[in-house]
């Protein structure tokens, strides 16, 4: 049995307000590849308490539609008690990035991720206003097959 090999590294991107949505499986193809890992999982997750990260087919008609959906389950410009402490307009944010969550493991088979044929990996910034975000990555795994 191979021993298991950590790799850790970061990646920062530089998101629109929101919710503005970047696909970074390049990016996290590539830690993969300088790893050496063949088969393990890889675990992300994105700093800040108004980003999320989640998958999706990354075409403009399902970015858009994960954009609409985003704004009406949690829409700016009603009342969130967090208003009341920071006055900063951004209440939703802190609930649509809450309900898609800050991390994502995903499995690593012969060196890729694991994803189906239409899947990519996104970041998502959900604050009002522009953020550059860093996403903490960890990959777990054996360099043998």
């Amino acid at each position: 049995m191979q021993p298991a090999i950590v790799h850790i590294a970061s990646i920062k991107v530089r998101l629109d307000s929101g919710p503005d949505i970047m696909d970074v499986t390049g990016e996290l193809a590539q830690l993969i590849l300088r790893s050496k890992i063949q088969d393990g999982n890889l675990a992300a997750t994105i700093v800040g308490s108004t980003g999320s990260i989640t998958t999706i087919e990354y075409e403009p008609g399902v970015v858009e539609d994960l954009k609409e959906a985003i704004n009406r389950i949690a829409p700016q410009g009603i009342y969130y008690a967090h208003e009341e402490a920071w006055h900063d307009g951004n209440g939703h944010s802190h609930v649509q990035a809450a309900l898609l969550g800050p991390s994502i493991s995903l499995p690593i088979r012969s060196g890729r991720l694991k994803l189906g044929t239409w899947q990519q990996v996104v970041v998502i910034n959900h604050d009002n206003k522009s953020r550059a975000r860093k996403v903490e990555i960890t990959i777990v795994g054996s360099a043998e097959g």
